[in-house]
């Protein structure tokens, strides 16, 4: 049983990604082609915003948000200790402190009441991951942002697709980045990225910034990356987001199935009122995870933990002076979370395997 079964999506559509890759061979501009403005004008329309900007990954985004916003020495940025390693990694290579919000223990989302006293006069940004799929309260977000004069990044890598009260991830922030590392809901066959924004100035300047700061060709305004997405990964891009509100709904009816065997049976992940979720993962809370993976492993059954060690504990978060920060819920949940095969084309028959094994092994 595959984890996440990116082949069996592969199967049908084939001749179309064949054909995309075909015309790029023919013009033959594998960097900045045709695709990329072409992608960058889909990713727009599908999210809701003005803007959206293609990079090489998702971790390049948020360097390329940041350094956009001019977040650098001595400002702090409030986000989360559970997450992903690049959140934190990003902000710290900007020379910037990371001030840690700890989650709310039902969406496992940076917890929005204990943002604002985090914020002091240094604070310059709020980096709210959007995890497993689901936004955090951004409208909260961003009227705290308002009121102390602060940016606001989304990193939706996880969330692309996810909506809140029927406005899409990464149409709210500031700048919001993703991620289309192959596994994630939108994936490429390779490493991709985009930021996207509704500010045309900021737009711009990450137009620049991802290009080694060009404002035309040998012009530099700016210090920026090499950070360009590839033409082949656009024209990739391209037909699997012509298939993914499909996918979306196919998503819905996974985790509708699991929720409902589960229900009074296991911690799942809460989707609030007025959210939805891609579930990038679908993350149950289990005693004894080793043990429970263990025994999922011998029934054939492939579990992931996401993520059992937080930033604030992790070694070179240590050493940078993070030691002994208390964030007991985003610690018990790093103890705890485990998470299940989620894909859109999933059988019936297959995630049946899944729960049994799941409500045999968590006793």
């Amino acid at each position: 049983m595959q984890f996440i079964d990116l082949k069996a999506q592969y199967a049908g559509i084939q001749d179309k990604i064949q054909k995309r890759f075909n015309d790029v061979m023919e013009h033959g501009m594998y960097i900045m082609g045709p695709e990329i403005s072409e992608l960058e004008k889909e990713l727009a329309n599908y999210v809701g915003c003005k803007h959206a900007i293609g990079c090489a990954n998702g971790t390049d985004a948020l360097m390329i948000a940041m350094e956009t916003l001019g977040i650098g020495k001595d400002d702090e940025v409030i986000s989360t200790p559970f997450t992903f390693f690049a959140t934190g990694e990003t902000i710290a290579l900007k020379g910037a402190k990371l001030v840690f919000a700890d989650i709310d223990p039902d969406t496992y989302n940076i917890d929005v009441e204990k943002i604002e006293e985090k914020i002091t006069s240094k604070t310059k940004a709020i980096i709210p991951v959007s995890l497993y799929g689901q936004m955090p309260d951004m409208d909260k977000i961003m009227e705290l942002a308002k009121k102390h004069g602060l940016s606001v990044i989304e990193d939706a890598a996880q969330s692309f697709g996810a909506e809140m009260r029927g406005k899409k991830s990464c149409s709210v922030a500031t700048i919001s980045t993703t991620s289309f590392f192959p596994a994630k809901p939108l994936g490429c066959y390779g490493d991709g990225g985009a930021l996207f924004t509704n500010d045309e100035s900021l737009a711009k300047k990450i137009s620049e910034i991802r290009n080694h700061g060009q404002s035309k060709r040998y012009t530099h305004t700016s210090l920026g990356y090499n950070s360009r997405l590839d033409t082949l990964q656009a024209a990739i891009l391209l037909e699997k987001l012509a298939i993914f509100p499909k996918e979306v709904e196919l998503r819905q009816e996974v985790a509708k199935r699991y929720d409902e065997a589960f229900m009074g049976k296991i911690k799942t992940t809460k989707v609030a009122d007025g959210f939805k979720s891609v579930y990038a993962q679908y993350t149950i809370e289990v005693d004894n995870r080793d043990e429970f993976c263990e025994k999922m492993k011998a029934d054939g059954i492939p579990t992931a933990v996401h993520y059992p060690v937080p930033i604030h504990h992790q070694p070179i978060f240590k050493d940078l002076g993070y030691a002994n920060i208390d964030m007991p819920l985003a610690d018990t949940a790093s103890q705890r979370v485990c998470s299940l095969p989620m894909h859109p084309y999933m059988s019936v028959d297959d995630q049946m395997k899944v729960i049994d094994a799941v409500l045999k092994n968590i006793g």
